[in-house]
């Protein structure tokens, strides 16, 4: 099927929702040791009242989150640290190895093993200059156990193939699924092709053991000249992954280049299109490719945005503090500089919101904490993280 004409014909024929958010600034405390301006701001959705809580400031381009058992939390920050976020007061990680904090790399994802209480292994991704030569660079799953303020015992799991010296598309956000295997998402580094070649990470999605080894059964297991840790591929960028709570499948959303930003639920073997097919246009305006959206053999996103709203971060709501979102689906928007709600049945996404437009700017991660709120963190030099509670 051939595209719509120019951008702008595309994005008045395709159209997409977008909502307001109506705020009422309340002068009233929060208990948040943060302190800012934010915190007590009442913001009204289409289904619940909630305030923003500023729990820590000053985190330098945080990019990943996760809980500890203890209800503290861990965030990287892109540059190459690890902070323990304990009631508002931040501690600094040393121990960890030498990251390439270069252009969109840095200290990537961060997720605890599904037997941390008893192995105390905590999963990282991140960019590093590749061993065999100088000035290309390379994603890395590696992990560690952390004792008190140091990570200890790092071990190096997986080295992506193929180094290059491109400094963009590194991915990569990870995930155990139920099935008991890492789920990894790599880039394809700018370089378009590589997404279609099974025998490179780039653009893919891969499937690992908690050694980093390809998982037995992967789809291209025995397959000459494919991958083994390969699972799934024809990706552009992917920087959203997250399990379904009912089906326990993965879910994922990728960056389109200008539009194009979709959500796919990952399958073994499936090819999602990227370069092929797209909804989204080269920075110059001009069509990726010959300019299609359909191809036999390659999958159709659940949804997809134009323009882009950047997705960065994404996780289902299970929690009970927000009745009326249960089953949803939140996304953080960098470019969008927002929160976004999509409302699924099924398969179908039915409805979408738009929350906390341009308030906090650029919205990095988000998860559901063990208290049944809504963390996220901001991607600015002077980062935060924040937490939703109902009113």
């Amino acid at each position: 099927m051939k595209r719509l004409g120019s951008y702008n014909e595309r994005r008045q024929s395709y159209g997409w929702l977008t909502f307001t958010v109506l705020f009422i600034v309340l002068l009233m405390g929060s208990g948040c040791s943060g302190g800012g301006v934010l915190s007590g701001m009442v913001f009204q959705s289409e289904e619940h009242a909630f305030r923003i809580v500023e729990v820590s400031d000053g985190l330098n381009h945080p990019w990943g989150i996760t809980f500890l058992p203890n209800g503290s939390i861990l965030v990287t920050e892109r540059p190459g640290s690890l902070v323990r976020v304990d009631q508002g007061l931040v501690t600094r990680i040393s121990g960890l190895p030498d990251v390439a904090s270069v252009g969109q790399g840095g200290l990537l994802d961060i997720a605890l093993s599904p037997d941390f209480d008893t192995t105390g292994w905590i999963y990282f991704t991140y960019s590093r200059e590749h061993p065999e030569g100088s000035g290309r660079y390379t994603t890395v799953l590696g992990r560690g156990r952390l004792s008190g303020t140091k990570l200890e015992n790092w071990q190096e799991l997986f080295l992506m193939s193929n180094p290059s010296s491109s400094t963009r598309h590194f991915g990569s956000r990870i995930v155990f699924a139920p099935d008991g295997y890492l789920y990894m998402t790599i880039g394809e580094r700018g370089e378009q092709t590589r997404a279609q070649d099974l025998g490179d990470h780039g653009g893919s999605t891969l499937r690992l053991t908690e050694t980093g080894e390809p998982a037995p059964g992967n789809p291209f297991t025995g397959q000459s000249g494919a991958l083994p840790e390969i699972f799934s591929f024809g990706h552009r960028n992917a920087q959203g992954v997250t399990v379904h709570p009912v089906t326990g499948e993965v879910w994922q959303h990728e960056h389109g280049p200008l539009g194009g930003d979709e959500v796919n639920i990952i399958r073994a073997g499936n090819n999602y299109g990227w370069p092929v097919i797209t909804y989204g246009l080269e920075y110059s305006g001009n069509p990726v490719g010959d300019g299609i959206t359909h191809k036999d053999g390659m999958e159709q996103p659940l949804v997809h945005w134009e323009p882009s709203i950047a997705p960065s971060g994404m996780t289902f709501y299970t929690g009970t503090q927000f009745p009326k979102w249960q089953g949803n689906l939140f996304i953080g928007a960098l470019a969008g500089k927002h929160l976004r709600r999509l409302v699924l049945n099924g398969e179908n996404v039915t409805h979408q919101e738009v929350l906390l437009k341009n308030t906090v700017g650029r919205i990095r991660a988000i998860t559901q904490g063990p208290d049944g709120l809504l963390y996220f963190i901001t991607d600015e030099e002077n980062g935060m993280l924040y937490r939703l509670e109902p009113m």
